[in-house]
C-alpha cells in the first residue's frame, strides 16, 4: 500500500520545530512528507493569496496542509495546484493528534437534560434596567428560567410588575419567596415555579396553578416532605423535590447522600438541587464544583439546578453549568470519560502546556535576522530574543532590564508591547499554560481572542488592505 505523501507549508522560524514534530508523529514511516518555507518568518502570516504566488510543487502530493491561522478560501488553491488543501491545527504541536484523526469526530454537545434556574438575588432592590440586564445575561449564558429572589422580611409591592416585565421580555420565571402576597402576585403575572413549599405554606400553594419546589421542614429529615407531597398531589399541584444541599462544615456529605435517598424513595418525582449553597459558600473556583454536582444530578435524574452569581469566584456559574450539563449527558449516554471532549471548563490551567525545547530555542535564536522581538516560555523560564541578543530568566522585569542594557531605550509603544507579552508569559509560566506570542492565553470558556500588535498596525495603516505576510 502506497504511503500518503503530504506537503506542509510553514514560515522560516517554525521549520525546525515542524520537522521534529512530524518525525515524532510518524513522518517517514507511516507517511511521507516535505516542508516548504514560502519566504515568511512567521507561519501565522501565511495567506491563500501568498501561497498562490509563492508555492511551487515539484512533486505530486495527496494533500497540502497549511497553518491553522491561514484565513481564507482554499478552493482556488485546489484548482490551481490540482490537489487537496486543508488547514492544520493552530498549534503545530497538535499535529500528531490531527494527523492521527483522533479529533476528526467531535462529540455532540448540543443535547442536555438539566434545566438551569438562575437566581437574581434581592431582585426587588434593583431598578428595572439592572434587573433586565442581569436576566438577559443569564439567558445568554445558558439559563432556562430566571428566578426572582426576594428579600426576607421586606415584602415588595413590585413583584407582579417585576415578573410581568420579565415574562414580556421572553423569560420563563420562578419566584423565590415564602410571602403569600408576593407569591400570588408573581403567579398572576406569569411565574411558573415557586420556591419553596413545606408544611408552613402548603395550604396556600395547593392548587395555586404553578409548580412548586418541595423542601423538608428540617433538611436532616427529608421524610417531612411526605405529607406535603400527599397534599399537593391531592390538589393536583405539580411539584419537584429539593432535600437541600448543605454547605461544607454543616453536613454537606450527608445532605448529598439525601439526594440519592430521595430519588430512591420517590423514583418518579421531578427533583431540583440548589447548587449555590455549595459554590457560593466555598472559597474555591466554582467550575469544578459545578461540574461534579452536575454529574451527580445527571446520574440521579435530578433535572434542574438552582444557581446564582453573587460572589466573585462564582461569577461565571451559569455558563459553567451550561457546559457541564452537556458534558455529563454526553459522558453518561456515550459511556465515555469527560476527557479530551471539551476543555471549556479548564480555565486556570490548560489541558496541556507546550514548552519550546532548548534545541528549538537555539535554532530560532540563530535564525533571527531582524530587530523584532520574539518571546517564548521554556521549562527554565522566559526567553526574549531578536537579532541583537537572547535574554532569559524567570523574572520578566529582569529579562526586560537585561535586554534594555544591551539594546538601549525602546519607543514607548514597543516597551508597552513587550511588557504586555512578558506579563502573559510570566502568567503562563506560573500556571502551567501554553504561551504563544500575540495570542490570548487560554482561559477556557472565559477566553477573549486577541488582535495581535502586528495586525493592529496593519489595520491602522491600511484598513482595507490584507497584511503583507513577509513582514
Amino acid at each position: 500500500m502506497t504511503r500518503e505523501r503530504i506537503l506542509f507549508v510553514t514560515g522560516h522560524l517554525a521549520e525546525h520545530s515542524l520537522r521534529n514534530v512530524l518525525q515524532q508523529a510518524g513522518g517517514g514511516s507511516t507517511f511521507d512528507f516535505d516542508v516548504e518555507v514560502i519566504g515568511v518568518n512567521v507561519a501565522a502570516f501565511i495567506t491563500p493569496k501568498l501561497v498562490s504566488r509563492r508555492l511551487h510543487l515539484e512533486h505530486r502530493y495527496d494533500r497540502v496542509i497549511l497553518p491553522g491561522w491561514c484565513d481564507g478560501e482554499l478552493d482556488d488553491l485546489e484548482r490551481q495546484f490540482e490537489t487537496r488543501f486543508e488547514r492544520g491545527p493552530f498549534d503545530l504541536y497538535d499535529l500528531p493528534e490531527y494527523l492521527s484523526g483522533k479529533k476528526s469526530r467531535k462529540a455532540d454537545l448540543s443535547r442536555y437534560d438539566i434545566e438551569i434556574i438562575a437566581e437574581i438575588n434581592h431582585a426587588p432592590r434593583l431598578d428595572d434596567a439592572e434587573l433586565m440586564r442581569i436576566a438577559r445575561d443569564y439567558r445568554e449564558r445558558g439559563a432556562d428560567v430566571i428566578d426572582v429572589g426576594c428579600v426576607p422580611g421586606e415584602p415588595s409591592e413590585r413583584m407582579g410588575e417585576i415578573v410581568d416585565r420579565l415574562v414580556r421580555d421572553g423569560h420563563r420565571v420562578s419566584i423565590d419567596s415564602f410571602d403569600a402576597a408576593e407569591v400570588s402576585a408573581a403567579i398572576d403575572a406569569g411565574a411558573e415555579l415557586v420556591l419553596s413549599c413545606n408544611s408552613s405554606n402548603v395550604a396556600a400553594l395547593s392548587g395555586c396553578g404553578a409548580e412548586v419546589v418541595v423542601i423538608p421542614d428540617d433538611p436532616k429529615y427529608p421524610e417531612t416532605m411526605t405529607d406535603v407531597i400527599d397534599r399537593l398531589e391531592a390538589a393536583g399541584t405539580r411539584y419537584r423535590l429539593d432535600p437541600i444541599l448543605e454547605p461544607i462544615g454543616f453536613g454537606f456529605a450527608e445532605s448529598l447522600v439525601r439526594y440519592r435517598e430521595t430519588r430512591r424513595r420517590w423514583p418518579n418525582a421531578r427533583m431540583m438541587m440548589g447548587v449555590g449553597n455549595l459554590t457560593e459558600l466555598t472559597e474555591v473556583d466554582s467550575a469544578g464544583v459545578n461540574f461534579l454536582l452536575a454529574a451527580c444530578c445527571q446520574e440521579w435524574g435530578i433535572k434542574s439546578v438552582l444557581t446564582t452569581q453573587v460572589i466573585n469566584w462564582c461569577r461565571s456559574s451559569v455558563q459553567e453549568l451550561d457546559v457541564a450539563r452537556r458534558l455529563v449527558r454526553h459522558s453518561l449516554t456515550e459511556r465515555a470519560l469527560p476527557k479530551h471532549v471539551d476543555s471549556s471548563l479548564a480555565m486556570l490551567r490548560d489541558p496541556k502546556a507546550v514548552r519550546i525545547s532548548d534545541e528549538e530555542l537555539c535554532v530560532v535564536a540563530n535564525a533571527i535576522r531582524d530587530a523584532n522581538f520574539r518571546v517564548f516560555v521554556a521549562e527554565d523560564g522566559i526567553h526574549l530574543m531578536n537579532r541583537d541578543g537572547h535574554w532569559s530568566g524567570d523574572d520578566p522585569f529582569e529579562v526586560f532590564d537585561a535586554m534594555h542594557r544591551e539594546v538601549g531605550p525602546l519607543e514607548p509603544s514597543h516597551s508597552f508591547y513587550l511588557g504586555y507579552e512578558l506579563s502573559k508569559a510570566a502568567t503562563a509560566m506560573t500556571l502551567g499554560k501554553t504561551y504563544r506570542q500575540d495570542q490570548s492565553l487560554s482561559w477556557g470558556l472565559l477566553t477573549n481572542a486577541e488582535v495581535s500588535a502586528v495586525e493592529r498596525r496593519h489595520r491602522e495603516r491600511n484598513p482595507m488592505v490584507e497584511p503583507d505576510a513577509s513582514e
